[in-house]
């Protein structure tokens, strides 16, 4: 996480003051948790796409301050980062999807989404209609949007604080 920036959104159909880690499907990105991002444009959009499948809710951005210089210092928490769309990161996502579990024992993990311009490309992997070089090879072109799943509560009780949420 970049330490200059410590504003992470969520966007839901609710405000959610005290977010909870131990709930989400298990077969997600980096597997249940509670998902954030540091790109504003990125969460309002999930916002409204929630609040558009569920008729008659509100798309609500959650904003969020961490202490990510107090996180990196007491480095308690048992963390992964993916920098970029990698092989590794592609494996990884294909094993969750698979409900392998790979995030097993991670209290932490960030890296890039596979949203609707990407996914194609991770389900002709996981399909095993496409190499990883092959996918690798398309994604180098994509934009990393940034996602991180907090795993572990005390995370989210130490270090994250609710400041707003704004209706959209």
């Amino acid at each position: 996480m970049n330490k200059d920036n410590n504003i992470l959104y969520h966007g839901a159909t609710c405000i959610v003051r005290e977010p909870l880690t131990q709930v989400g499907r298990p077969d997600l990105d980096f597997g249940p948790g509670f998902y954030l991002t540091n790109d504003r444009e990125q969460a309002m959009k999930w916002a409204n796409t929630k609040a558009s499948r569920k008729k008659g809710n509100k798309a609500i951005l959650n904003v969020y301050s961490f202490d990510v210089k107090q996180f990196a210092a007491d480095a308690l928490f048992k963390t992964h980062v993916f920098p970029s769309y990698s092989i590794e990161w592609l494996d990884f996502i294909a094993a969750s999807r698979k409900g392998l579990q790979p995030w097993a024992g991670l209290d932490w993990i960030e890296g890039g989404i596979a949203n609707d311009s990407v996914i194609s490309t991770v389900d002709a992997y996981v399909d095993g209609f496409m190499t990883a070089e092959m996918a690798i090879g398309k994604l180098v072109n994509e934009d990393l949007r940034h996602q991180v799943c907090i795993s572990n509560q005390h995370i989210v009780e130490r270090y994250l604080k609710f400041k707003e949420s704004i209706e959209l």
